[in-house]
């Protein structure tokens, strides 16, 4: 092969290599890292703010003359945080407390030469907290810890602060003391609190009625003001509305003072208007009397002639009609009585008609009677001895009692007997006394039977 040729190819080989291992090995370092490479000559530091830049190569460590090793820390701020962490106080009162801490690495080519790591540093910087906390929470009382709890985060960082200085580490802000609480089977910080609850809810109540008792205070003093302003007020306001009244009063009186002469002025003005009117009136109305009385005469003149001409055309009718009524009832009375007559004439001259019309009314009186005497001795309480041969001619007899026969009979019966001293005796016993006057020939009652007329019609048979 041609040598020329040999040393082109291996020229261009060693090239190519040397640009893929360029490519494979070329390292930029991140914004918030740093990067510390360890050459077989030196330690250098590669970041965003290094001097070297933020690029190298990391040539494996087992590649001759160029092989390096390389730690990687990061320049941003990070924390560490020592959690349920126990502790005692001075009085070997165990507790738990919960810190946290913020570092950043200020020079990191001292810090790597501390550690291997990141994480290794991370543990030895815990210790270093572990170790100050301890110490400076085991020098004071657990009481002092709790209500001081900022102090000792600055005492934490002012300890701390020397040792981070030998890893290159510097603190950004002090380290806090985020809890205190107990320990396990321990109620150390749970009475401490309570207490301290206790305390503040005393004052608390105790402030509240501190305040309230201020309130009140002020509450009275501003009503006692408020009142005595009020009192002012009223007294100014009841000076003002007397002296408002007053004035009122007075121009309320003047203004009646006027309006009342007014009034005069305006009554006298008003009476004499009335006065002409009533003058004016008074003429109107007499002359009104008189036209009225003029019409009222010639009226009742017109009226009277009118009535006297009425008046003598109703008693001309009035006379008329009379006549006709006085004629109408001479004919209604002449026309029975006409009959009458002519019924008179008619019976006067048939005589079995007569005789006819005789024996009706006979039977008729005979009926009466008869009845009018059975009635009377159903009533009276009379016995009857028959001494004839029968009983009807007995009946007959007593019916004769009630006769002007049997009467007749009767009251010469009794007067005989008044003639003899037994006689007058009996009848003074009956209650019968004969009459002492003149006029007087018997003092017994006659019983008369009048007899009825028979009773005449105006039918003709």
């Amino acid at each position: 092969m041609d040598p020329i040729l040999f040393i082109s190819f291996a020229f261009i080989a060693v090239v190519i290599l040397t640009l893929v291992a360029a490519l494979i090995f070329r390292r930029v370092v991140e914004t918030n890292e740093v990067h510390i490479v360890q050459s077989a000559k030196s330690t250098t530091s590669y970041g965003k703010d290094t001097p070297n830049g933020n690029t190298y190569y990391e040539w494996p460590h087992w590649f001759p003359i160029l092989g390096v090793t390389k730690i990687v820390l990061p320049v941003s701020v990070f924390d560490l945080e020592l959690q349920a962490y126990e502790a005692y106080d001075v009085g070997r009162v165990p507790f738990v407390v919960d810190i946290v801490a913020f570092f950043r690495i200020n020079d990191s080519n001292l810090a790597a030469q501390r550690v291997e790591s990141f994480s290794e540093l991370k543990m030895q910087l815990l210790s270093i907290i572990q170790g100050a906390v301890r110490t400076i929470l085991a020098s004071h009382d657990i009481d002092r810890i709790m209500l001081e709890r900022s102090i000792y985060g600055e005492q934490f960082t002012e300890a701390v602060q020397d040792q981070l200085g030998s890893w290159g580490v510097v603190p950004v802000k002090n380290i806090e003391l985020m809890d205190i609480r107990d320990a396990q089977d321990n109620r150390v910080v749970h009475n401490i609190m309570e207490k301290k609850k206790s305390l503040i809810e005393m004052e608390s109540r105790t402030e509240v009625a501190e305040n309230m008792k201020r309130a009140e205070i002020a509450e009275i003093e501003a009503r006692r003001e408020r009142d005595v302003q009020d009192q002012r007020a009223q007294q100014v306001v009841g000076e003002t509305t007397a002296q408002k009244v007053q004035a009122v009063g007075i121009a309320n009186e003047r203004a009646e003072q006027e309006i009342k002469e007014q009034k005069k002025i305006t009554k006298e003005k008003e009476m004499a208007v009335i006065q002409v009117e009533q003058v004016r009136q008074a003429d109107i109305t007499r002359e009104a009397n008189v036209v009225k009385a003029d019409e009222d005469r010639q009226t009742t003149v017109i009226i009277a002639e009118g009535k006297l001409e009425e008046t003598k055309k109703e008693s001309e009718g009035i006379k008329i009609e009379g006549e006709a009524r006085a004629e109408a009832e001479k004919l209604m009375q002449l026309a029975p009585v006409e009959a009458q007559i002519a019924l008179a004439r008619e019976i006067g001259q048939n005589e079995g008609y007569q005789n006819y019309l005789v024996a009706i009314e006979a039977v008729e009186a005979n009926q009466i009677v008869g009845v009018e005497q059975a009635k009377a001795l159903t009533s009276a309480n009379v016995k009857v001895i028959a001494n004839t041969g029968n009983p009807v001619e007995g009946m007959s007899n007593v019916m004769d009692l009630f006769s002007s026969r049997g009467g007749t009979h009767v009251s010469a019966m009794l007067e005989g007997l008044a003639q003899s001293d037994e006689g007058k005796k009996l009848l003074d016993k009956l209650g019968i006394h004969q009459s002492k006057g003149p006029e007087a020939n018997t003092d017994f009652p006659e019983i008369e039977v009048k007899k009825q007329a028979p009773k005449k019609t105006t039918d003709k048979q």
